[in-house]
């Protein structure tokens, strides 16, 4: 009890409230309202406006790739990546169980079948040594065709995730990838701003899809990102969720089923201004990182913190207890004293749409959703 009560002490200090605390809320100290005064005066509000091209310019930029298509939010971003990479009806694509459901979701949207393997238990992603086991004894390549021996099916992509902001070894994942004739697309919804060995996150793949949601480090309020260097898939993505409708002055033809995904350009205001302050933001998350553990270390806690090689956003913050039972503790205190805290995901595999989809022994994946907990993350305006 005494360790709940001093954490819950330490967080509040640590935020200087007495009031609800919640997990991680955006924070508009910057150009947003004169940005989103600016759209409004244009009345370009919807997808065609002149913050639709700045973000993407800007995010382009960012990413240190050729190109950036803008959509309405981090599935759909993750959807269009799979579609324009040529993932289709009962393809197979290798993913982690240990994520939020929106990369799972995008995988079926396109009548895919998500392909679960372990993740790493220091970096909570994708790990390539699961990776390489799954295909050295499950696949074959054919003809350049990544097939599962099994199932006879496809082995389209392969889309791992940075959990929490937290870099996987993606190096070693594309190397793999490369390897076995498998299309990478990296989910970096929850990294922007993360680096793995000085690279931006989305830099290693053949796409990166970005969430800009509310709760994220920089937000649109929705918003999403598609970034990569191939510009035949950046023409077919901007085109595809701008409806497929073929540029004209008046005419309206549409030359294949097409998505209304574009990201609106009030949406694309508010985050170009929130881009103005990531390097802000992760300075000051970086900054509350060492307070936490140096806090957590006096306790004999264990609080997460980047790989060597490994620059993180910490977007949501983390510890790990014990054991399920300790865990579970933890969250009914802190949650009853008006801290919010809350456990990893559901392992995908748990839910009743993707329970019979492979997976292998998930050692890892069992042992992190039963002990990690997020933790009060937000930017501090008074550092």
């Amino acid at each position: 009890m005494s360790q709940f009560n001093e954490f819950v002490s330490f967080v509040r200090n640590l935020y200087s409230t007495s009031d609800f605390l919640p997990l991680h809320v955006p924070i508009f100290n910057g150009n947003e309202k004169k940005y989103i005064l600016e759209t409004i005066e244009s009345t370009f509000v919807s997808s065609v406006g002149a913050y639709v091209n700045r973000i993407e310019e800007i995010m382009r930029a960012h990413s240190s790739v050729n190109r950036a298509v803008a959509t309405v939010n981090g599935t759909t971003a993750l959807d269009m990546a799979l579609k324009v990479c040529g993932v289709g009806q009962n393809d197979e694509v290798i993913t982690q169980a240990l994520t939020f459901v929106a990369t799972a979701n995008a995988i079926s949207y396109n009548g895919a079948i998500p392909v679960f393997v372990d993740v790493d238990y220091d970096t909570m992603g994708l790990s390539p040594k699961a990776l390489l086991h799954f295909l050295e004894t499950h696949a074959t390549v054919e003809n350049g065709v990544c097939k599962n021996k099994k199932t006879g099916r496809r082995i389209a992509a392969c889309m791992p995730m940075h959990t929490f902001g937290f870099m996987c070894r993606i190096d070693e994942i594309a190397s793999i990838c490369d390897e076995w004739s498998i299309v990478l697309i990296e989910d970096t919804a929850e990294a922007i701003g993360s680096k793995y060995k000085g690279r931006p996150s989305g830099n290693f793949g053949r796409v990166g899809a970005f969430s800009f949601n509310g709760n994220k480090v920089v937000t649109a309020g929705g918003g999403g990102m598609m970034v990569t260097n191939d510009e035949k898939i950046a023409d077919l993505a901007k085109h595809l969720t701008t409806t497929a409708k073929v540029p004209h002055k008046w005419d309206y033809f549409h030359d294949q089923i097409g998505y209304n995904f574009r990201m609106p350009n009030l949406n694309a205001a508010l985050l170009c201004a929130q881009m103005e302050q990531l390097d802000k933001f992760i300075i000051n998350k970086r900054e509350t990182a060492l307070e936490y553990k140096s806090f957590f270390d006096s306790m004999g806690i264990t609080f997460r913190m980047e790989l060597e090689d490994c620059y993180a956003n910490y977007w949501l913050m983390c510890i790990e207890l014990d054991n399920q039972r300790e865990r579970d503790e933890f969250l009914a205190k802190t949650n009853d004293a008006g801290v919010m805290t809350r456990p990893i995901w559901k392992l995908m595999f748990d839910l009743p749409m993707f329970k019979d989809c492979y997976r292998d022994s998930q050692e890892n994946a069992s042992l992190l959703s039963e002990r990690i907990v997020n933790i009060p993350s937000s930017f501090r305006p008074k550092l």
